[in-house]
């Protein structure tokens, strides 16, 4: 296939809000897609390297390349280039990486090289294109997205159902199946704004603490355990207390989620990167756990003794948890039987007092009748978590595309030094409606003092309020923190440069994280 034709899928999908419109314009490519490509046409569309880092950024790209007149390259084309740029190291490999670079971007037309430099610098955002792909396979495919959906969770990759399924049919998606030893792709949860709210929009339901730790999944058939992460990767030789845990619980097959948490002598949760550092760790482990031992803490069952339990409702799921599992390695949890009821909205809001007293991020709040609906971010998952806010100044912004074109949209935020000058934090580009990026660009165009084509840099002037979760820590960032999960509230014309927050005060703030 063409990259031409990636590229122009791209384009159109980025350019469109309509949901149908996005699932019918990727129906019509993965129609015509050879499906051995499928899984670099999924990567690429959602803004993925199968190659990971393969260390090309604006310094390699800023040059400009003319054109080539015609499309002649190709997907696979593209990824064996890719491949060797993966590949290059040692003494003259910058200058490598340059010349394979601009021999690259030489066969591409210039809609091409548009799609080329944002997969390279990761600004490839399509909005939930996983999700939207998943429906346009379907479709391609004349397959019941429902059942695609099932498969995916179940086997934990779309690039490999959509390869089965675009080549063999329909017939393909009676192979993937729940099996002890292949990670499922894990229920996630939609955010609500206080517990208040949660309980209203739920109906009965359940609280549970929200743990500050790893989300793992732990898969026991006999003696054999494994251990994966939310992103499936197997860890479990790093984590040897977990293996014994799991082997000390009574039934000897299931599947179970949940968290792994270290903590202090006092009981309460260390500091999020000493966890995530240890749990990451791949040396000298028996050291690694006696210096910082986790526990595991599991909230769901999937599996258990022969039988996939992912279809009954919550409270039955937690009913097979309990009778696998000791209360003291389950998680702390209040069961909300009659929502309007003044006693039990009260018992829920002092549970999320208390879990946050207890050193605890927040709560998760669960349906008690709703399924596991493993991969999706379900409604009937809702976690309520402390909001932080901030009053940064815009140090810069790229302009968007697709919708966006024309509009400065990704904002460079920035924290005031005590010496006048102002410490970059990251970027974000969410919480911005249409009317606020309409008003930031044409003040930002005001404040302009430099456009390279892709960023323009401002005058420190425009304030905005930036709603995150938290820091985690970045070598990428002069203070060596960046927000976690920045989205803009509000812009603050009223406010002045000079009494946007401070690093001191963004460093005194929530904790950093290491992800």
């Amino acid at each position: 296939m063409l990259l031409a034709r990636l590229a122009d899928v791209s384009e159109q999908v980025a350019a469109t809000s309509a949901r149908s419109r996005k699932i019918a314009v990727l129906a019509d490519l993965f129609s015509a897609t050879p499906p051995a490509e499928v899984p670099l046409v999924i990567a690429y569309l959602a803004g993925r390297l199968p190659q990971g880092r393969i260390g090309v950024g604006w310094s390699t790209l800023k040059e400009p390349v003319p054109p080539a007149d015609h499309a002649t390259l190709t997907v696979a084309g593209t990824d064996a280039a890719l491949t060797a740029l993966a590949g290059v190291s040692g003494q003259g490999s910058q200058t490598e990486r340059r010349r394979l670079v601009r021999d690259l971007m030489a066969a591409a037309t210039a809609p091409e090289q548009r799609f080329l430099l944002r997969l390279l610098t990761g600004e490839v955002r399509q909005g939930a294109l996983d999700a939207i792909a998943l429906e346009g396979v379907a479709k391609a495919a004349h397959a019941p997205a429902a059942e695609v959906r099932r498969a995916v969770m179940l086997d934990g990759s779309l690039p490999r159902v959509a390869t089965a399924l675009l080549a063999e049919g329909p017939s393909a998606l009676e192979r993937f199946r729940l099996k002890v030893g292949t990670p499922v792709q894990p229920m996630l949860a939609h955010t609500a704004k206080s517990v208040a709210d949660a309980l209203a929009t739920l109906g009965p339901c359940v609280v549970e603490e929200k743990l500050d730790g790893i989300r793992i999944q732990v898969h026991r058939e006999g003696d054999d355990v494994r251990v994966y992460t939310r992103s499936l990767d197997e860890i479990t030789d790093r984590l040897p207390e977990v293996v014994t845990v799991a082997r000390d619980i009574a039934g000897d097959t299931f599947v179970l989620d949940g968290e792994v948490i270290a903590l202090d002598a006092a009981g309460r949760p260390v500091a999020f990167q000493e966890t995530a550092s240890r749990v990451s760790s791949r040396v000298d482990v028996a050291t690694a756990a006696a210096a910082r031992p986790v526990s595991p803490v599991f909230f769901d069952v999937l599996a258990a003794d022969g039988a996939v339990l992912l279809d009954l409702p919550g409270r039955e799921r937690h009913a097979e948890l309990a009778r696998l599992v000791p209360e003291p390695m389950r998680v702390r949890r209040t069961v909300v039987t009659d929502p309007a009821d003044p006693a039990q909205r009260d018992a829920a809001g002092a549970f999320f007092t208390d879990t946050l007293d207890r050193g605890h991020e927040g709560v998760l709040v669960k349906a008690l009748d709703a399924p596991y609906s493993a991969g999706r971010r379900g409604r009937s998952w809702l976690k309520v978590k402390p909001v932080h806010t901030l009053d940064l100044v815009v140090l810069a912004a790229e302009w968007g595309h697709g919708r966006r074109t024309g509009l400065l949209s990704n904002l460079h935020l920035g924290a005031r030094a005590a010496d006048g000058t102002f410490v970059m934090l990251g970027k974000t580009f969410k919480g911005l409606t249409d009317t606020m990026l309409r008003r930031q660009t044409d003040r930002l165009r005001e404040l302009a003092v430099s456009d390279d084509g892709f960023t323009v840099r401002v005058r420190p002037e425009l304030v905005v309020e930036i709603a995150y979760d938290g820091l985690q820590r970045s070598p990428r960032y002069p203070a060596g923190v960046t927000l976690r999960f920045a989205r803009v509230v509000r812009h603050r014309p009223d406010k002045p440069a000079a009494q946007a927050d401070t690093i001191e005060q963004v460093l005194a703030g929530p904790q950093p994280r290491v992800v």
